[in-house]
């Protein structure tokens, strides 16, 4: 899945020479962030609740700081925006927006098609991704098969070896039991054995261990 799959095509803009206020009124229908365009439709930057949060209106201040007085005092949303925005082509894979996201601790990306602004995707987008998203597990029935899955994705998805586990499966109940090293990977155990088509219950009997 792509950009172009999950964006939002109608995106509200804002003018670099629109007031912070005309901005603020418009953000406050529900619109966390806008992409701000120049008069000949070109991204010029993007300006979100945050940037707000600096203005003096709140009390805002940054003493002998120059580049925050003028975001703290400036009428024009030119002067409050953020220059450096990172954007995603509409063929991007969805993954790769999500890591952008996280790497610039950013919940907006806009989506360029060339030079020409075609959408934005917000973690509101990848949230309903997460909830369209059907279960997908070609597990074959039985015991057996569900233990050679569990096994085979502690391995090739989780990382972890189930050299020191015992793995038990009775008419879709699962019993783990023996050892590891972290909480996190008694964690990735469960997840795994829980997310195996056929798995009625999971039962928990393995205890930590220094590695």
């Amino acid at each position: 899945m792509k950009a172009k799959d999950v964006m939002t095509a109608k995106v509200v803009t804002v003018s670099p020479d629109h007031s912070v206020r005309h901005a603020a009124r418009i953000m406050d229908h529900r619109i966390s962030g806008m992409p701000v365009l120049d008069d000949d439709g070109r991204l010029v930057g993007i300006v979100s609740e945050g940037d707000f949060l600096r203005r003096s209106e709140l009390g805002a201040s940054a003493p002998g700081e120059a580049r925050g007085y003028v975001k703290g005092h400036s009428w024009k949303v030119a002067d409050l925006m953020i220059l450096d925005v990172v954007v995603a082509d509409e063929e991007t894979p969805i993954e790769r927006i999500a890591a952008l996201m996280q790497e610039h601790g950013i919940k907006r990306i806009p989506v360029m098609k060339g030079q020409h602004l075609v959408g934005v995707v917000s973690r509101a987008d990848l949230l309903r991704v997460v909830v369209a998203a059907k279960f997908d597990d070609d597990t074959a029935a039985g015991d057996d098969a569900i233990r050679r899955s569990i096994l085979t994705r502690l391995r090739d998805d989780a990382g972890v070896k189930g050299d020191a586990l015992t793995l038990t499966v009775t008419d879709g109940l699962v019993h783990l039991s023996g050892a590891v090293i972290s909480q996190s990977q008694r964690d990735a155990v469960r997840v795994v054995a829980e997310g195996v088509r056929g798995v009625k219950g999971v039962f928990d009997h393995l205890y930590l261990a220094h590695p």
